[in-house]
């Protein structure tokens, strides 16, 4: 069963609903092969631990740009890009993260290193698609 999450910054939603994903299958996929997120839309890719290679991404057969946010295991951002382009090789966090967040492009025009950010359990959406 899917787990989706809405990703608040304060009283700012960066994502009405996320994926969040935790198996390696799942995150090895990611956004690979599917249509750009709609706003509002995301995965959350969550590490073991805390970790730069751990964390790292790669852009390779995802079609769209994507905003790309590191928070560490205390919900920190610790680092962020924006507007990475399709088929970037690798792109990573300059310190440790647990989670990354990939949101569809311009969602994180309010995001700055050290912001605090909450993720909110969402019920199992109907729809299969994000």
């Amino acid at each position: 069963m899917a787990k989706y999450v809405e990703i608040l910054n304060g009283n700012i939603i960066l994502a009405s609903k996320a994926k969040y994903l935790e198996h390696f299958l799942p995150k090895l996929k990611g956004l690979m092969f599917t249509l750009p997120l709609r706003k509002g839309k995301g995965i959350v890719l969550v590490a073991p631990g805390e970790g730069i290679l751990e964390t790292m991404i790669h852009m390779l057969f995802v079609f769209y740009p994507l905003d790309i946010v590191w928070l560490n295991s205390n919900y920190e951002v610790v680092d962020f890009r924006k507007m990475i382009m399709p088929f970037t090789p690798f792109v990573s966090p300059n310190k440790p993260a647990k989670y990354v967040l990939e949101l569809a492009h311009g969602s994180i025009k309010h995001i700055k290193i050290g912001d605090k950010l909450m993720f909110k359990d969402l019920e199992e959406p109907k729809s299969k698609h994000i």
